[in-house]
């Protein structure tokens, strides 16, 4: 793969790198961006109290069919620029976000 990898192992599951787009009409991933490292995710909220990084999760807890509470926001909690942890393997993570 060229540029930057964004999954990474990590304990019992993985880290991911987002580039969220909050004020978006719907939540979805728009791509990858591998000379950054990130997957770009639409955000279907605004960036005020926290809506966006919550329906962030909530958008990343539906599409891997994971508690909501598992999903953790690691960094990047005012930033576009994100590391959240998702409890699954870096193989099952890059077959959902990476075949978008």
């Amino acid at each position: 793969m060229d540029g930057k990898d964004f999954l990474r192992p990590k304990g019992s599951g993985c880290v991911v790198s987002v580039d969220a787009s909050p004020g978006a009409k719907k939540t979805e991933i728009a791509g990858l961006n591998r000379w950054r490292g990130s997957v770009q995710i639409r955000i279907a909220a605004e960036p005020r109290e926290g809506e966006a990084n919550e329906e962030l999760i909530r958008f990343l807890a539906e599409i891997f069919s994971v508690p909501r509470d598992s999903v953790k926001l690691l960094k990047g909690e005012k930033a576009s620029r994100k590391s959240v942890f998702l409890p699954v393997d870096v193989e099952r993570a890059r077959a959902i976000l990476g075949g978008h």
